[in-house]
């Protein structure tokens, strides 16, 4: 069997991060409050920052539960993370002008 590629990888990384915080407060196919949180301090700490301001954290997490549910599912994170890698894309583009 050949090795998986980059992008491959990749989604395999999105994917075990992602249950790496899920159902540690509920249900384990999605993401509360609190579990965000974490996700966000521990694994995109660089892209956000520490994020210790509870307001930050409610806005992002109203943004991102899109069916308005109480929990951001798998298809609301990854556009999530989505949108942060389109944002760094731009950012390294434009550094490169």
């Amino acid at each position: 069997m050949s090795q998986p590629t980059q992008v491959e990888t990749a989604m395999g990384l999105l994917i075990s991060a992602f249950h790496k915080y899920s159902g540690k407060e509920g249900d384990k196919y999605t993401l509360s409050k609190g579990e965000l949180k974490d996700l966000l301090n521990n694994e995109l700490g660089s892209v956000f920052g520490k994020t210790t301001d509870q307001k930050a954290v409610d806005k992002i997490f109203k943004d991102l539960d899109a069916n308005a549910d109480g929990s951001v599912d798998f298809q609301e994170y990854v556009t999530l993370v989505a949108c942060l890698t389109m944002l760094c894309n731009e950012f390294f583009k434009d550094q490169k002008k």
